[in-house]
C-alpha cells in the first residue's frame, strides 16, 4: 500500500531541475528583463536609490548620437574582424592537418595541447606579460636595440595607436586560434572516410579533396564557429581594457563597446540607462548578424524545403 506522504516519482524530474530553473530565473532571465527596464530611464546609481524615471527612447537617440559610441562600434568591428579572419585561416590549416588520413603528423596532441594552451591563460596575465615586454626598456627594445641593432632608438609601443591595434589582434589570435582547431578538427574527424577514399580513387588530390568535400561539410561547424567568436569579439573587453586602459588609449584606438559601457556605468556618472541602452544595441547587432549568418550557410535543400511549405500553405 502506497504511503499518503510519500512524494510521488512523477515529481521527481521537477526536484532535480529546480536548482537550475531557479538560478537561471533569478542570474540570467531577470537581469535580461531588468536590463531592458533600464534602458528606458534615466536610471544612476544614487544615494539609497538607482531607479530613474522613464525616459522613452530617449537614451537610444543620445547613444546614436555619440561619437564615443560610434568609435566603439568601429573599434570592436575593426579588432574583431581583423583577429577572426587570421584566426580562421590558420585553424583550418592546423586542423587539416591533425585530421588528415593521408599524412600522420607525429606528436599531434602534443601539438594540439600547446597551441590550445594560450587559452587556458588569464588575460592579467597576458595583458600583463606584453606590457612588460613591449615596454619603453623591456627586452624587446633591449633586442632590437641593444644587441641587434636594427632600431636606433628604443620605441614605445604603447604609445601608438597602429602598435596597439596589432598587439591586440595578435593577442586576440594567439588566445583563441588552438580553441578554432579543436573545434574544427572534431568536425572534419566526423566526415566520413569513405567519402575521401571515393575521392582518391577517382584520382582527386588533397587541395581538390579539402575544398570539395571538407569545407562543404564543415558548414554547420564553422557556423557554429564564426557565431560563437561574433559573440565574444563583440564583448571583448579584458585584453584591450587590461593592455591599454579603460579608455582604449592611445586615441581611444582599442576602445570597444563593452568597455565604453564600463566608462558609463562607473563612478562618478554611473549612468545605469545609458549602460543599459548600450547593452541592448550591443545585442541587437549580435543577433541580426548571427541571423545573416544562419541564412547564409544553411544547406540548399532546406531553403528549397521552407520555399514549398510556404507555396503548399
Amino acid at each position: 500500500m502506497k504511503k499518503k506522504n510519500s512524494i510521488s516519482k512523477d515529481y521527481y524530474g521537477y526536484i532535480f531541475i529546480a536548482p537550475f530553473i531557479i538560478i537561471f530565473i533569478t542570474f540570467i532571465l531577470f537581469p535580461i528583463f531588468n536590463t531592458l527596464y533600464l534602458s528606458f530611464t534615466d536610471a544612476r546609481i544614487r544615494p539609497g536609490s538607482w531607479r530613474g524615471d522613464f525616459v522613452g527612447f530617449d537614451n537610444f537617440t543620445s547613444l546614436l548620437g555619440d561619437h564615443m559610441f560610434h568609435m566603439a562600434v568601429s573599434n570592436t568591428w575593426m579588432l574583431w574582424l581583423f583577429n577572426f579572419i587570421p584566426q580562421m585561416i590558420l585553424a583550418l590549416v592546423l586542423a587539416a592537418m591533425f585530421a588528415s588520413t593521408t599524412y600522420k603528423l607525429k606528436g599531434a596532441n602534443i601539438f594540439k595541447a600547446v597551441y590550445y594552451l594560450p587559452n587556458l591563460l588569464m588575460p592579467v596575465t597576458i595583458a600583463a606579460l606584453f606590457n612588460t615586454f613591449l615596454s619603453l626598456h623591456g627586452p624587446l627594445n633591449q633586442i632590437l636595440v641593444g644587441m641587434l641593432g636594427i632600431m636606433p632608438e628604443a620605441r614605445n609601443f604603447g604609445a601608438f595607436a597602429l602598435d596597439t591595434r596589432i598587439v591586440v589582434i595578435f593577442l586576440q589570435t594567439w588566445m583563441w586560434f588552438g580553441q578554432t582547431a579543436i573545434v574544427l578538427v572534431a568536425g572534419m574527424t566526423s566526415i566520413s572516410p569513405a567519402l575521401y577514399e571515393s575521392a582518391m580513387i577517382d584520382g582527386a588530390n588533397q587541395v581538390k579533396m579539402f575544398f570539395r568535400i571538407t569545407l562543404p561539410l564543415l558548414k554547420p561547424v564553422m557556423l557554429f564557429v564564426m557565431v560563437t567568436s561574433l559573440v565574444g569579439g563583440l564583448q571583448m573587453f579584458d585584453i584591450p581594457h587590461l593592455y591599454a586602459g579603460q579608455f582604449g588609449n592611445p586615441d581611444n584606438s582599442v576602445l570597444t563597446v563593452n568597455m565604453f559601457m564600463n566608462l558609463r556605468r562607473s563612478f562618478p556618472s554611473a549612468l545605469l540607462g545609458y549602460s543599459g541602452a548600450i547593452s541592448v544595441l550591443l545585442f541587437l547587432m549580435s543577433s541580426v548578424v548571427a541571423l545573416v549568418l544562419f541564412r547564409i550557410f544553411r544547406e540548399p535543400d532546406d531553403a528549397k524545403v521552407k520555399k514549398v511549405r510556404r507555396v503548399n500553405s
